[in-house]
């Protein structure tokens, strides 16, 4: 499918009140860490296509975010 083959009529165009009322989300700033990890689990992502380490940090974030309500984190 091309762009120009997408239906937008439905979605209204961005005007000038839209962006007067917009806010600006920047990205979270990544760090550069270093973490030992089992073999297999490494293989696992590496073996499910390239940008691994992402696919990596946004299953991190999945369980950071699913356990943030317990007390005392893990140990």
């Amino acid at each position: 499918m091309t762009d120009n083959d997408i239906d937008t009529s439905d979605i209204p165009p961005l005007d000038d009140d839209f962006f007067a009322n917009a806010t600006l989300r920047m990205p979270k700033k990544k760090i550069s860490v270093t973490l030992e990890i089992d073999q297999d689990v490494w293989e696992w992502f590496a073996a499910h296509g390239e940008q691994y380490q992402t696919k990596i940090n946004t299953a991190l974030k999945m369980y950071a975010n699913e356990t943030k309500n317990n007390k005392t984190p893990s140990k």
